[in-house]
């Protein structure tokens, strides 16, 4: 199973929207892991004003909010 990272933070709405746009699309093989950026200061300077980003696991190729379906079908394909 491949993996995909979702930087997010509690409270983040636009991370719960993208969330809401992807999972219905994975195909068994990907699995979301969520990413907590305020648990890493790094974290906070890379992502803290870019979230949600959703990472791929196998490359470190990266997709930020806004994206829709398409697009984010397009990025794991």
């Amino acid at each position: 199973m491949k993996e995909l990272i979702l930087y997010t933070t509690v409270g983040c709405h636009l991370c719960e929207q993208a969330l809401e746009l992807i999972e219905p699309v994975l195909e068994p093989k990907y699995q979301i892991v969520k990413v907590d950026i305020s648990d890493s200061d790094d974290l906070i300077n890379r992502y803290g004003i870019r979230i949600p980003v959703v990472a791929r696991s196998d490359n470190g190729a990266e997709i930020g909010w806004p994206f829709d379906q398409q697009q984010f079908l397009l990025f794991i394909d």
